[in-house]
């Protein structure tokens, strides 16, 4: 056995190994580790990892015989961020990558690229599902969760919607009740009830898409399983608060949604920050810096219309979590002009902008997420857990801009970068 003590100080991914880089027993040696179980950080860790799930963890102790040692000292591990709400199209992937599953593919490498491990899509069609069932638990990418098209139309068409989802082996259902801010009409209510009724038949939790509170307080009466968007016309009241707390029924705020509304109206900062600009789609960030684009953006009626939004949804967010209600991590990203893997980051800066600690937002974007999507073995560094976590230069617990000081990821113990 090898004694941590004994161990030289070498720079992060230094390895010493007795075998080959395939070993299957892997012992990250001399970072902190914060698990996101709510205890302390664990200063001088060792992280141990075999078959890609995490076998020993602690201060100190032995590497086991034959293990490969990665060298972390001074480094600083979470858990790989949770997306609760995205979206996964095949848009993002490199311009040369081509086939539509090996673009989806793509996306979920660009997640995991910056971080995040683990997405739930609410909104996709059936080659994002193929994708998601032909996956291995040890890919390198981020891991996919999949709610279909999201249902809309009368009740008799909703019903036979959420079937069709159902039958495809979805694990959410999706539905969107919302005027898009008056400028249309919203899914009638004995069409949300349908799809509401075929959750229930077959054991799918439906994530519901809204923007006003008393449609949010009708909905967790009716038994949705997700607010999937801020509360964003008022303030939550003392009923909605109730409410959410004894349902338990996750609040997703996805901030950066309604940011990327109206970001674009003059060319914003992070466009040029190289963090953002490491995996970037090159398409995608020129159209977005094109002239025509910005104008567009700053004619846009809705575009003043979410921003007054997004000020109410911080106010929200602070209330809520103060209060101690569920909520959890999600950006909406993933549809043009909302970047992947960095969206996430840029909604944990808004959440702390909001108010909360850098250690309140990174649980909501990992144990609380997982827990959200009722998933028992991502989410948090336990013994037994996969190995999906991401190494970063600085503690986010003292500036959660830290996040974007990562260094490497691991999927199953599997490094993405």
């Amino acid at each position: 056995m090898i004694t941590l003590r004994s161990l030289p100080a070498l720079a992060l991914a230094c390895m010493v190994s007795s075998g080959s880089l395939d070993a299957q027993v892997v012992a990250y040696v001399g970072a902190t580790v914060w698990d996101a179980t709510g205890t302390a950080a664990i200063r001088d860790a060792t992280m141990v990892v075999e078959n890609g799930r995490i076998t020993g963890i602690g201060t100190g102790g032995n590497v086991p015989s034959g293990a490969e040692i990665v060298m972390l000292d001074g480094k600083f591990i979470i858990p790989g961020l949770i997306d609760t709400h995205a979206h996964v199209s095949g848009l993002w992937a490199p311009e040369e990558v081509t086939g539509e599953s090996e673009r989806i593919r793509g996306d979920l490498e660009i997640f995991a690229k910056y971080g995040v491990t683990t997405v739930n899509s609410l909104g996709d069609d059936e080659a994002v599902i193929a994708v998601r069932d032909a996956a291995s638990l040890t890919d390198a990418r981020a891991r996919l969760l999949v709610a279909g098209p999201v249902i809309g139309g009368n009740a008799t068409a909703a019903r036979a919607a959420a079937i069709a989802n159902a039958e495809a082996g979805v694990d959410w259902l999706k539905l969107r009740v919302d005027d898009n801010l008056g400028t249309g009409p919203k899914m009638s209510w004995d069409a949300v009830q349908a799809v509401l009724d075929v959750g229930e038949e077959r054991g799918l939790r439906v994530a519901t898409h809204l923007f006003y509170l008393e449609d949010a307080k009708r909905l967790l009466e009716m038994g949705t399983g997700m607010v999937a968007h801020s509360v964003r016309d008022t303030d939550v009241d003392e009923e909605f608060i109730t409410a959410l707390i004894e349902s338990g029924v996750c609040y997703v705020p996805t901030l950066t949604r309604e940011m990327s509304t109206f970001a674009y109206a003059e060319r914003p900062g992070f466009l040029d920050n190289d963090f953002f600009i490491e995996f970037a789609n090159a398409s995608e960030v020129a159209k977005v810096s094109e002239s025509a684009f910005m104008e567009a953006m700053r004619q846009s009626p809705a575009a003043a219309g979410y921003r007054i939004a997004l000020g109410q949804a911080l106010r929200n967010l602070k209330l809520l979590v103060d209060a101690g209600a569920p909520v959890t991590f999600g950006t909406d990203a993933g549809p043009t002009a909302r970047f992947p893997g960095f969206f996430e980051h840029l909604e944990l800066s808004l959440m702390v902008s909001a108010g909360l600690r850098p250690e309140q937002a990174l649980l909501a974007a990992t144990s609380r997420a997982a827990a959200c999507l009722g998933l028992d073995d991502v989410g948090t560094l336990e013994v037994g857990n996969w190995a999906d976590f991401v190494v970063l230069g600085s503690s986010p617990l003292v500036d959660i801009g830290n996040t974007q000081t990562l260094e490497q990821v691991y999927v199953a113990g599997k490094p993405v970068r």
